[in-house]
């Protein structure tokens, strides 16, 4: 099976030359290794991930089913009805990058989250034109649907489409990347990729804190002129904050177009949102097909919103559920269950929190006696998959602190069946037959 090639195959790896040459191939990013090297040393693993295409068939079959349930006004109501406000403003696109996010077992995949804003997809292209191939059958691999040679177009596609569908025509003029003190953001050297990204295709950009923006005369503007389009990386996906009134102001009254947009959190992001894709009673009452409820089921981890009536039953269950924070990012005050104490037990109970089903990640070995988790992510837009990529860690959670860890790319066969060819691995291994 594939899987045998995350144990014992370790002859496909980064070719650092390659990915320096990868990053500052356009001659105005002279100077991004090194600030990658010095700002994210871990954001990329040394190690590919190899994924069953039947596994990648699921993972895409399962995104299909969320993305029809989604669509369904009685689910739209549900979970507008307890988003803020902003979440009910309709601005008309789907948002950019959405991230949905799998554990592989032997089981099959499971989704155990989705992501409104994922990072990460622009350095994962760069790092898949870095890798050393040991034969000619692993270099026929893919990292997902859309050639490597078609992601950036893909990506600015995504944009253009976003403008065309707020009611634009032609182009933005200007786009801003906009996060809380970017400079500061461990993915800030993506933030200038996708500047430069821009600018290849002949689109004004730059990369901006919230408050450097104001909103007057019906403009969205910087200290250098109109912004058009901006592309949203902050995670208050409300634009609650004061220092986001200009970006928020702008946003409502449709000045600027903003990707990805409160609305596509609401709808998608809420972990809450799981809870209900893995409530057969409800999805029934909506109407959802058995097939598409069969697929929820089995592909996605069961998911329950934490509540006081049910603190008992969680807290006795607790060893095989994983806690977050309902509107959570970056795993963060996310808490496995064998862990909890009493203290931060206490926490939960009083925030917003879900209680996860306990999926396992996946295993990548990295040498012969060491290994690491991986889960997968599946970059989509309006449900479609673009990209492909895992992330490899230690710990509870993805972390990007680990040496031999970080964005790892997602090599599959580019047809079904293809697994059952013999792919054959150098080195001391050898004679790797690759079957579903």
């Amino acid at each position: 099976m594939i899987e045998t090639l995350n144990r014992e195959c370790f002859c496909v790896s980064l070719d650092p030359d390659a990915l320096r040459r990868a990053i500052e191939a356009d001659p105005a990013a002279h100077g991004l290794h090194r600030l990658i090297e010095e700002h994210c040393p871990h954001v990329f693993a040394a190690l590919p991930v190899f994924v069953s295409r039947r596994h990648v068939d699921a993972m895409a079959g399962v995104i299909r089913a969320v993305e029809s349930v989604a669509a369904l006004a009685a689910y739209r109501e549900a979970v507008l009805e307890r988003a803020s406000a902003i979440a009910r403003f309709d601005p008309g696109t789907s948002g950019v990058f959405m991230g949905y996010d799998f554990h592989l077992g032997a089981d099959g995949p499971r989704l155990i989250e989705i992501n409104t804003n994922a990072g990460g997809a622009l350095l994962n292209t760069v790092l898949v034109r870095a890798q050393r191939a040991c034969c000619e059958d692993i270099k026929s691999l893919v990292t997902g649907p859309v050639p490597t040679t078609d992601l950036e177009r893909t990506f600015f596609e995504m944009f253009a489409t976003e403008w065309r569908r707020a009611g634009r025509s032609g182009l933005p003029g200007r786009i801003a990347i906009v996060d809380d003190a970017p400079e500061q953001q461990y993915l800030y050297p993506e933030f200038l990729l996708f500047a430069q990204l821009f600018r290849r295709f002949g689109v004004e950009a730059a990369v901006l804190d919230p408050a450097e923006l104001s909103f007057a005369g019906g403009l969205l503007r910087d200290g250098h002129g109109p912004i058009d389009l901006v592309y949203n990386r902050l995670t208050d996906f409300s634009l609650d904050a004061p220092a986001y009134a200009a970006l928020r102001d702008a946003y409502l009254s449709r000045a600027a177009v903003v990707t990805p947009h409160p609305q596509a959190h609401a709808i998608h992001a809420d972990k809450r949102n799981l809870s209900l894709l893995t409530d057969a009673v409800r999805l029934r009452s909506w109407g959802v097909r058995e097939s598409t409820l069969d697929t929820l089921l089995r592909g996605i981890a069961r998911t329950e919103v934490v509540s006081a009536a049910r603190a008992n039953n969680l807290w006795t269950a607790r060893r095989g559920l994983f806690f977050k924070p309902a509107t959570g990012y970056g795993s963060k005050a996310a808490y496995r269950g064998d862990k909890l104490t009493r203290r931060v037990w206490t926490d939960i109970l009083a925030g917003q929190y879900v209680a996860q089903e306990l999926v396992p990640p996946g295993e990548r070995w990295i040498g012969p006696e060491s290994s690491m988790k991986s889960d997968v992510r599946n970059y989509v837009y309006d449900g479609q998959v673009q990209l492909l990529a895992a992330r490899i860690y230690q710990g509870q959670t993805t972390n990007f602190r680990t040496a031999g860890g970080g964005f790892a790319p997602v090599l599959t066969t580019p047809a079904p069946g293809g697994e059952r060819q013999p792919l054959v691995a150098c080195g001391s291994r050898q004679g790797i037959a690759v079957t579903d």
